[in-house]
């Protein structure tokens, strides 16, 4: 097994407590509605909390695929989320699981810096290009902006 580690930040214009609500505690009502792709969210075994499961299906033409999520640490206090992807027909087939420890931080003008520590662990010799890793930091950082402009619309949400 190889691991495979990506590290970035995504500003948005959202102050932390709103991006967090939006992008953690409530990610199983709104992403559904924000993100076409997804089907739902359920939550599988637990509440929320740490070890908690949820899975997430999506539908993509005819194909419908899902992955576990896995809840490995959440701090409301200082807006850490930790979670994995552990299992699914949407885990890529190389791929034994993908975890990922995220925070979300005071930015500027009020707004916050979404820092995200990405480690992909493949299966058996599998490796994984720069190509995908850049693929796979787009796709997060654009379900960032995509909740950063929901709220930006919504500002009582």
């Amino acid at each position: 097994m190889g691991v495979f580690t990506q590290v970035y930040d995504t500003p948005a214009a959202v102050p932390p407590a709103r991006l967090f609500k939006a992008m953690t505690l409530d990610f199983h009502n709104l992403f559904p509605k924000l993100v076409d792709s997804i089907h739902s969210i359920e939550f599988t075994q637990g509440n929320g909390g740490p070890g908690t499961i949820k899975k997430i299906t999506t539908i993509e033409g005819e194909e419908s695929k899902y992955v576990l999520h896995r809840v490995d640490a959440i701090d409301e206090g200082s807006f850490v989320y930790n979670f994995s992807i552990i299992d699914g027909s949407g885990l890529p087939e190389t791929l034994e699981k993908i975890s990922f420890e995220s925070q979300l931080v005071e930015g500027s003008n009020g707004g916050s810096i979404r820092k995200v520590h990405a480690k992909y662990f493949t299966k058996g010799e599998a490796v994984l290009t720069e190509e995908e890793l850049k693929a796979n930091q787009a796709k997060i950082q654009g379900l960032v902006k995509l909740v950063e402009d929901y709220l930006l619309a919504n500002p009582h949400y």
